[in-house]
């Protein structure tokens, strides 16, 4: 059997990938995650709603695909992390999970900061001391849902729910226990009492897995529900950026991956590991490899927020209200006019670490229209990449080749300002599915019917995005001032 199944438990959408080795996409189908804010900063989601779209895109690609479930031989499910998600003793969840991106717990940071050495921690633990730590969560929670903390008895993330769904075994992929703040770099084991100290009981964590291991098998139960069949082997699992990267072709140093997803992320595979308190530090998928990275708060998030709260009046083009704006957007000048967006609607991760941070329109005048302001949300994140890669090259790491993939990646308009607020070239990768791609390419490594190196065969290059060179000194001085507004702004809404 040579087929292998991908699942992305995604921000915004749970999507499904069938593959047939050696370089066949057989299949893809998704269905949207709804995304909860009840109160400002906070980010939620629910994880029922993840199986349910696991248990629709399963039938719908094998109808696709026009296989059988007993031709898949192994399944592996990425996902964003490090999503925060408490289980009863029956294995049912407690509340809806916390998401990455959520930023209510900046008081139980700064508490973090006053009890923990954080020069000791960052070194210990690869990441340092910030609001994307499970442990902040988990002292939020227990000071203000006292009684979710005393029925839980089992933590885990994103991914790992939807594999113990699949398998009735509990575990925590390892990217997921780095994120977290509870594995120790010197040793990749989970250190007990560094999770402790972080503010988890150790009590609620599962064994750790790698992400090509077989964790578990298909129950009888999960193939009623999904439309497998009981017994084909499930993965530890992968985050869902890494899993991008390995799908995008990101292995050797140097080279950076844009993720244009819910959020936006930015990548770099590396032979080294250098802990830096601004950055997020993973593993590769490729063993030997690591993958320092910086992970947004938002990104096709706001811009769906933009369209659903400003535009849903404007007629869409080819279907979309995004491609409309984006036609306004190409219509107007590089700087939108002196218009600046902050896009920190949730807060920042990094390289900021900020969960006070707001959002923010400066510069509006009478002059600007919709266009203008969409093009501004657009540059915001090409300046917070810019921003990302100076990071990156202060702290020593390579930044040589830069690859573009997800769905914001297809928007021509976006990847153009990118490339001119960076002043490099841009490779899109032609229909690349995904974290989906790499985690159905970790399955098949991980039931030993494939390599490392072979996912390249479904890798394929799309458009490249030059610079405009006339327009480096406009986003120079943007960039310059986007920079400045944040400073300025700073705790202004807190």
């Amino acid at each position: 059997m040579t087929l292998f199944l991908g699942l992305d438990i995604g921000t915004t959408s749970t999507i499904g990938l069938l593959i047939e080795l050696p370089d066949r996409i057989l299949a893809k189908a998704s269905r949207p995650v709804t995304l909860l804010s009840a109160h400002p900063g906070w980010a939620e989601e629910d994880p029922e709603q993840w199986w349910a779209n696991c248990c629709a895109v399963i039938p719908e690609l094998l109808e696709k695909s026009g296989r059988e479930a007993s031709e898949i031989a192994g399944i592996c499910v990425a996902g964003m992390l490090p999503a925060t998600i408490l289980l009863d003793e029956a294995g049912h969840p407690l509340r809806h999970s916390i998401q990455q991106s959520d930023g209510r717990a900046g008081a139980e940071v700064e508490e973090m900061r006053r009890e923990i050495d954080e020069a000791a921690f960052l070194t210990a633990s690869g990441n340092g001391v910030n609001q994307q730590l499970v442990g902040a969560k988990m002292r939020w929670l227990t000071r203000h849902e006292p009684e979710v903390v005393r029925r839980a008895r089992t933590l885990m993330g994103s991914y790992d729910y939807i594999n113990f769904r699949l398998t009735g075994v509990a575990r925590v992929e390892q990217n997921w226990a780095l994120e977290a703040g509870i594995v120790n770099v010197a040793t990749n084991e989970i250190d007990l009492d560094q999770a402790a100290l972080s503010g988890i009981d150790p009590a609620l964590l599962p064994p750790r897995a790698s992400s090509s291991e077989v964790m578990g098998l298909v129950t009888a139960e999960a193939a009623a529900q999904t439309g497998l069949v009981a017994g084909i082997p499930v993965v530890g699992g992968a985050a869902d950026m890494i899993a991008s990267c390995l799908g995008a072709g990101v292995v050797a140093n140097g080279d950076v991956l844009l993720k244009f997803g819910g959020a936006v992320d930015v990548l770099t595979a590396t032979d080294k590991a250098i802990p830096d308190e601004r950055l997020f530090l993973d593993y590769h998928l490729v063993p030997g490899l690591w993958m320092p990275n910086g992970c947004m708060s938002t990104g096709g998030s706001v811009l769906n927020w933009f369209v659903e709260t400003f535009a849903s009046g404007i007629a869409p083009l080819d279907g979309s209200r995004h491609a409309a704006l984006d036609a306004m957007a190409a219509d107007r000048p590089a700087g939108a006019m002196g218009l600046t967006f902050l896009p920190y609607l949730l807060g920042e991760k990094t390289p900021l670490h900020d969960p006070y941070a707001r959002g923010a329109l400066n510069g509006l005048t009478l002059s600007h229209d919709l266009g203008h302001i969409w093009r501004a949300v657009l540059e915001s994140y090409a300046y917070a990449i810019r921003h990302h890669i100076e990071t990156f090259n202060e702290i020593g790491y390579e930044t040589a080749r830069f690859f573009v993939s997800d769905g914001g990646a297809n928007s021509d308009v976006w990847m153009g300002i990118v490339a001119d607020v960076l002043g490099v070239p841009l490779q899109r990768l032609a229909g690349h599915p995904g974290s989906c791609l790499g985690a159905a390419w970790v399955a098949a490594v991980g039931c030993g019917a494939a390599d490392w190196t072979g996912i390249a065969a479904l890798t394929q290059r799309d458009a490249l995005f030059t610079p405009d060179p006339t327009h480096r000194p406009i986003y120079d001085r943007g960039y310059a001032h986007y920079r400045d507004l944040y400073e300025r702004l700073k705790g202004a809404a807190s």
